[in-house]
């Protein structure tokens, strides 16, 4: 989609203009390019017919039409380098202030070894300042006596974590800490998850796993619970996409208690059970995203945790969910 672009920046402002990012480049139309170095559209015209035909650049590989909203045809566009080359051959006072900004940029590079960009910079600093927040969490936490043997689990659960939080990852995708994908069709109304909860108690009284007391609801908690999933704020919802609503649906289940027994495994099935209707608990691969041994984890973790924690684990489960 359209991104606006600030090209470079002098002391009376910001030049910008909008293109389209493919392949590690910018695209442009004449028009976008003619308001870029305010000139006449004859004298962009007349640079790219003697740029293509000096050879400068190649003609196929930094030219394509593109189709755009409200045009009956389609519309060219000329990569960045035919941007660039424009701007030198240009003669205005935008392309002059152009050209001094794009010779000092060259000139950084050339001498430093790189240019930098400071917001890349600052998201991968942040990536590891909370890949290290949460290697320090889980190593506290696998202390605890109710996760005693769970050791293994919990170094898997870190190392899924941490591949979603790679430096790679986020200088190439620019990835949110909160993972935000997916987006469900299918909605868990409180109607379904009590037939749910009874199928499960069912099944669990006939392997003698559960006892009577198991799906027994506090005052329609659990109802509760899925209005605050699904609440809505000027319209909007509060939690947008499916990862943080199936991360939120474990986690209120598990801390605020609405039965009287079976918290853990009752939200573990549900969450479960809403990521499989919306089609998202496989990948590709087939491999379950989220195995029995590592919810079983997340569930102790989310049951131990002081609520100051809530946001950490939310994230955790998000990021392994996606």
């Amino acid at each position: 989609m359209p991104k606006e672009i600030v090209i470079y920046q002098n002391k009376s402002g910001a030049i910008e203009f909008k293109g389209d990012f493919q392949k590690e480049t910018l695209w442009a139309s004449q028009a976008q390019i003619v308001a870029l170095f305010e000139v006449d559209q004859s004298v962009v015209s007349r640079h790219i017919r003697n740029i293509f035909k000096d050879k400068e650049i190649d003609e196929k590989s930094n030219m394509q039409k593109m189709h755009i909203a409200n045009s009956d045809k389609p519309v060219v566009f000329y990569s960045l380098d035919v941007i660039l080359a424009i701007g030198y051959r240009t003669n205005s006072k935008v392309a002059i202030v152009f050209r001094q900004w794009a010779t000092k940029v060259l000139r950084q590079h050339i001498l430093e070894g790189y240019t930098v960009n400071e917001k890349r910079l600052l998201r991968t600093r942040k990536s590891f300042q909370e890949l290290q927040e949460t290697i320090s969490f889980l190593q506290e936490k696998s202390k605890h006596k109710l996760l005693a043997g769970q050791e293994q689990e919990l170094l898997n659960l870190l190392g899924r974590y941490s591949k979603t939080l790679t430096l790679l990852e986020k200088y190439d995708k620019e990835k949110l800490s909160l993972t935000k994908k997916g987006k469900g069709k299918f909605v868990l109304n409180y109607e379904d998850a009590l037939t749910v909860i009874e199928k499960i108690k069912k099944e669990l009284l006939s392997k003698k796993e559960a006892g009577k007391l198991f799906g027994q609801e506090y005052d329609e908690k659990l109802k509760g619970i899925l209005g605050n999933i699904y609440q809505t704020f000027s319209k909007k919802e509060l939690y947008f996409s499916l990862e943080e609503k199936a991360a939120h649906l474990l986690y209120f289940i598990i801390k605020d208690h609405p039965f009287v027994d079976g918290n853990k495994r009752i939200g573990s099935f549900l969450f479960v059970y809403f990521l499989d209707k919306n089609d998202y608990l496989f990948r590709k691969s087939g491999e379950r995203k989220i195995n029995d041994n590592a919810l079983t984890a997340l569930a102790l973790l989310i049951a131990i945790s002081d609520p100051k924690d809530k946001d950490k684990l939310i994230k955790i489960v998000t990021n392994l969910s996606q």
